[in-house]
């Protein structure tokens, strides 16, 4: 039986950027616009909070056990046992409302963060990879905000959504070479209550994702069909990330900065944290940032 429940009652202005971390067994989130790095340790309940200095869209971690995070300032290392921020490299255009928002590192390392620009102004958002000797490429460009990157288990697709385009896209993807080619649509929103935001993909290919201003999360197949929907206790949801002992528990973030007044009595878990149990599905574990960076 499927079921969801609050995992933390700590309530975010923007969650974001679910992540398991096995050595700790776990779960670490950011509020992009408090902002912070939040942790928590489901054996106890309790939460930590590392604060940023700036807007915080989502962070990977580093083999060193750092996290790298892609931030209003472009890319920074962070040590979360001090919260000392150091610069990396910042791709981003002069501008500053436009941050680093959705991002994951795929099976060689390399950190993939999209951006997106505050005020949604044009069509300013962009994809951008930081490779492991932390130079950072834009890859490509166009979009309205820049969301939902999973890898497909095999490591052949990329996945990336522009929430307000109604439109996750699939790209060929080259491992090897970090190269992502053949851009086209996997699935559309234009037909159902809700945006896909954040999203991550199980170990058979299903792209699982949160529906922002849906209140929900939805599964996707591997052929762009929605084969599942689970309602959750907030209008909306950011963003997925599996967890667990066995990853086969569904974390997910939520906002309480997008709700209307009118709205707020009926949504009093916004903001929260939420854990959903009995999928049947299992994730995969997160690939760790390449770089051997300021050793």
């Amino acid at each position: 039986m499927i079921t969801v429940s609050v995992a933390a009652d700590h309530v975010d202005i923007l969650g974001e950027s679910p992540c398991w971390h096995a050595e700790d067994q776990c779960l670490y989130w950011v509020d992009a616009f408090a902002p912070a790095i939040r942790r928590l340790d489901p054996s106890s309940g309790s939460v930590n909070s590392v604060a940023m200095p700036a807007d915080i869209g989502s962070f990977v971690f580093a083999r060193d056990g750092s996290v790298v995070a892609g931030m209003r300032t472009g890319f920074n290392r962070v040590v979360l046992a001090t919260g000392a921020v150091q610069p990396i490299v910042n791709p981003l255009p002069r501008d500053p409302r436009l941050m680093l928002n959705d991002g994951k590192c795929d099976r060689r390392g390399r950190y993939w963060c999209a951006s997106v620009h505050s005020d949604f102004v044009g069509r300013q958002a962009e994809l951008f990879r930081l490779d492991p000797d932390l130079t950072a490429k834009r890859i490509d460009g166009g979009f309205i905000i820049g969301n939902g990157i999973a890898f497909s288990p095999d490591d052949k697709r990329m996945y990336f959504a522009d929430s307000r385009d109604e439109t996750v896209w699939m790209y060929d993807f080259d491992l090897d070479t970090g190269l992502v080619s053949n851009r086209r649509i996997f699935f559309s929103t234009a037909s159902i209550e809700g945006r896909v935001d954040g999203a991550a993909c199980d170990s058979e290919g299903n792209y699982w994702c949160a529906l922002v201003h849906g209140g929900a999360v939805a599964c996707i197949s591997p052929e762009g069909r929605m084969i599942q929907r689970i309602e959750v206790p907030a209008r909306h949801p950011t963003m997925v990330a599996f967890g667990g002992p066995d990853l086969d528990q569904l974390y997910v973030t939520s906002a309480s900065s997008l709700l209307k007044p009118e709205e707020r009595a009926a949504w009093p878990h916004a903001g929260k944290l939420f854990r959903i149990d009995g999928l049947g599905a299992r994730g995969m574990a997160e690939p760790r940032f390449g770089g051997d960076f300021f050793q």
